[in-house]
């Protein structure tokens, strides 16, 4: 698939690192929806994952990025839908991984645990994934609870 559009969406603790992500996007010529938050002001993650993944499964974005502290609240309820198939990454390696076996749509981030750096590379790497199909085309079809 061509990536196109891009949402992304962050709660307080990730918000320092996603306005250079937007920008980095922004540079490669990507549509960036831009869910939120917007200040360093204490939030609830949950309230901007779900528009963010809300628009991958209206197609209105293909992919998404989400950041928080640890990255495990924004990734455990981005996987609460059933369309979304949500990674936590900290290393570039787990992106690439996601994607290339597991079909990844949205990479979730740890920043209290990555540089800004880390994070721009871990997008990066994500993006520049494909996935693989064969052996783990089945394995992903078994992922949704029917």
């Amino acid at each position: 698939m061509k990536v196109k559009t891009i949402a992304i969406g962050c709660d307080h603790a990730g918000f320092p690192y996603k306005d250079s992500i937007i920008k980095m996007l922004d540079k490669q010529g990507y549509t960036v929806l831009d869910f939120g938050t917007n200040s360093l002001e204490s939030v609830d993650y949950p309230d901007f994952v779900h528009p963010t993944v809300a628009s991958i499964e209206s197609g209105e974005a293909d992919i998404g990025i989400l950041l928080c502290g640890s990255g495990n609240g924004v990734n455990i309820t981005a996987n609460k839908h059933q369309q979304i198939r949500s990674a936590l990454a900290w290393k570039v390696e787990i992106a690439e991984l996601a994607v290339q076996h597991n079909n990844a749509n949205v990479v979730a981030m740890p920043v209290r645990f990555i540089s800004k750096r880390m994070a721009l590379n871990i997008v990066k790497a994500f993006l520049a994934a494909d996935f693989e199909g064969g052996r783990h085309a089945r394995r992903v079809g078994k992922m949704p609870c029917v």
